[in-house]
Formats: C-alpha cells, sequence, structure tokens
C-alpha cells in the first residue's frame, strides 16, 4: 500500500518520532509510507530515514496558532493536487493541523477519506481552536490512540472509538551501551560528578518544569554537585508567559550558576548519550498523550519518575518507576538513587516490550479494510 502520512513538523516531538518510526517499519514490511510535514528551515527530518519522506518547504510559523493552522491548511491543499492525491490508497495524519487540511482535500473531493491517530487532546480556551481540534477528529473515517487513557478521552468527549495502536522504542538506537559520545557530551556540557537530572521537552506547563525545578532545588540540599539539565522545547504553541515564570523562579531559587542547563533543541544524534549520562529522567507530566521519553530512557537503561496516573499507569507497574506521589518530585528524585539498579533493570524489560514492528502490524488490519476502492 502507498500511505501519505502526514506530521505537523520536523522536530523530535512525540507524534513525529511516532510518525516516523510507523513508515519505517511499514516500509520494512514492504509497503511504501511517505511522510510528509512542513520544513521551515530546508534541513528537513530530526534524523535520517529509512522510508521516503517529503519535508516541503513551508513559510514560518506565526505566532497566532490558528493562523499558522490557517496557513499550513493553505499550503498542504497547494501540495496535494488531484494528481498527487491519486497516487496514494491511505491518508493518514498524526496531528490536528494535518488531520484539517485532509479534511479540506476530503471536502474537495480530492480524496475519499482519511484516517486520524490522536496523540492527545488539549484543553483549548480559545472556541476557535477547540473547534478545529474537534473537525480534525470528527471528519476522520478512522482514529487510532497511542494509550487506553487516549482512547477513553476520545470515547468521552467525542463519542468516537479508536483503535489502540501504542507505541514503541528502537532498543538499538537507545541503549544502555557506553560509546566515545557519552564522555565527549559529558565534557562539553560540563557536567561534573553529578548526579544528573534529565528534563525533555523545554520549558512547558505540561511538561510541569516548575515543579521540575521546585523539586530539583529540595534534591539538591542532599547533592551538592547534582545538576538539572533541561532539553527539547520545539513547539507551536506560544510558552513564553510560563517560561518567563520558570526564568524568574530560577532567579529567585538560589541555586548557583550552572546548577541548571537549559539547553533548547539539542541534535538528535546527542540523544542517545544524553539518556546514558543522566541518573535520572524527571517526567513529572500534568498532561500526556503517552511520554515516549520515558521508554527512551528505559531503553537507555535510565531511571524514570512518573505520576501516578493515566497515561503512564496504563503502561508501567509499580516496580517499574519513581512514582512522585502527591507531587513529591524531590522524593521520587530521591528514590530514583536509592534504587537505581533496580529501575534500570526494570525499565530495560518494559522497553523490550515496546516495538515499532508491534505499532506497524496494528494498522494493517485497519489499513487494508479503509484503503481507496479506486487502489484496492
Amino acid at each position: 500500500m502507498r500511505i501519505a502520512m502526514l506530521t505537523h513538523s520536523t522536530n523530535p516531538r512525540g507524534g513525529v518520532v511516532h510518525a516516523l518510526e510507523l513508515c519505517e517499519a511499514l516500509a520494512q514490511v514492504g509497503h511504501h509510507p511517505v511522510l510528509f510535514a512542513p520544513d521551515t528551515t530546508g534541513a528537513g527530518f530530526y534524523r535520517a530515514a529509512a522510508c521516503e519522506t517529503r519535508p516541503w518547504p513551508a513559510a514560518a510559523a506565526p505566532r497566532e496558532v490558528a493562523a499558522l493552522v490557517a496557513r499550513r491548511r493553505a499550503e498542504l491543499l497547494c501540495l496535494f493536487t488531484p494528481d498527487l492525491c491519486a497516487g496514494f490508497d491511505l491518508f493518514h495524519a498524526q496531528d490536528s493541523i494535518s488531520a484539517n487540511a485532509l479534511a479540506d482535500l476530503q471536502d474537495a473531493g480530492r480524496i475519499g477519506a482519511y484516517l486520524r491517530t490522536v496523540h492527545h487532546l488539549d484543553d483549548f480556551a480559545d472556541p476557535e481552536l477547540a473547534a478545529l481540534q474537534a473537525r480534525g477528529v470528527n471528519a476522520a473515517r478512522t482514529l487510532f490512540a497511542v494509550s487506553p487513557a487516549g482512547r477513553a478521552a476520545l470515547a468521552a468527549s467525542f463519542g468516537r472509538d479508536a483503535t489502540l495502536i501504542g507505541n514503541g522504542v528502537d532498543t538499538a538506537r537507545f541503549s544502555p551501551m557506553p560509546d566515545a559520545q557519552d564522555a565527549a557530551l559529558r565534557a562539553r556540557l560540563t557536567l561534573g560528578s553529578g548526579p544528573v537530572v534529565l528534563s525533555l521537552g523545554g520549558v512547558e506547563k505540561r511538561k510541569n518544569t516548575l515543579g521540575i525545578l521546585q523539586g530539583f532545588r529540595a534534591f539538591r540540599a542532599a547533592h551538592a554537585q547534582a545538576v538539572l539539565v533541561i532539553a527539547g522545547g520545539a513547539s507551536l504553541l506560544d510558552h513564553s508567559a510560563y517560561q518567563r515564570e520558570f526564568f524568574d523562579a530560577l532567579a529567585q531559587s538560589g541555586l548557583p550558576d550552572g546548577a541548571v542547563r537549559v539547553l533548547g533543541k539539542i541534535p538528535q544524534s546527542d540523544m542517545p548519550a544524553l539518556y546514558r549520562l543522566a541518573d535520572m529522567l524527571a517526567f513529572p507530566s500534568l498532561h500526556e498523550g503517552f511520554g515516549l521519553a520515558v521508554l527512551e530512557a528505559m531503553a537507555s537503561g535510565t531511571p524514570v519518575l512518573v505520576p501516578r496516573c493515566p497515561p503512564f499507569t496504563d503502561y508501567l507497574t509499580e516496580p517499574d518507576a519513581a512514582w512522585c506521589d502527591a507531587g513529591d518530585i524531590a522524593g521520587a528524585m530521591q528514590f530514583c538513587l536509592r534504587h537505581a539498579a533496580a529501575l534500570r533493570a526494570s525499565g530495560l524489560q518494559v522497553a523490550a516490550r515496546w516495538r515499532w514492528a508491534d505499532v506497524a502490524a496494528a494498522h494493517l488490519p485497519i489499513y487494508q479494510q479503509q484503503r481507496e476502492p479506486a487502489h484496492a
């Protein structure tokens, strides 16, 4: 089958990683997925891909999200000509922007229908954005969800059933085996003796970065050389107000210079080493669709702390993680250090169960049912 897969970015956010890994797994079993994404820099996807990709030249993103959605929809209508659409059996959106663009193509009669993976639902205060999110879900013929919690949210919010397809992790790319890059990265980041606490996703309210900072401040009182590394943060949403609050809190925290490193976007090639250099991944998210970083950290032998709530309780059990019950992030950090060996062993077992090949296999029965009749 020829599958047009659409995602919202070339940066390594969770939904983009899922889309690229899924396409590679589908290609490995003989299908021909093509991954489309807007590329505002010309740099292409965050890593080389073992499948066909088409990062298309896109205008810089406006700060206002509704304007961004409108621009991307217009660009995709120009890109997906009738001739291009005729070359695909299936159209699969991995985000709300792509879903609205495919709904436009559906309304224009260029495609018969589309499928949609919902990684998470946002609680938009803006009624226009809420309506766009609803359209991207309701106009899809078939829905996929990455977690039972996400599937339940779709049923509760939209009365729609979704096929559970899960997530995966590449245990060849993310491994506990150190290499020369580890020492080089430690020296470049001047991490010292640690312990090193890693936070991913940048400074965002959803990632609970302020909570991580507060927990780390208490944790560092017992570990004077501890370092908090905050990496990532490429996002379509405007987090500037929360970021100002975070940096104000950091300035008033009494933590010495260098105790907290906000790295921003880092090369994907550095990520395996960064996970291995960390003594723990602090991931106390307030809202998450699945949390792919949890599996990547576990595959790297890095203990993880998470909140005791879905989606984490959907795929982790008591021995697998340090649970920050009642918001006690500092206590969970201490737990990660005290029980590091057991958490590493359990995490490696968890990671081994989540394979991208299984994610691809979960799609295939639905793909076979939903493929465009003209190409069946």
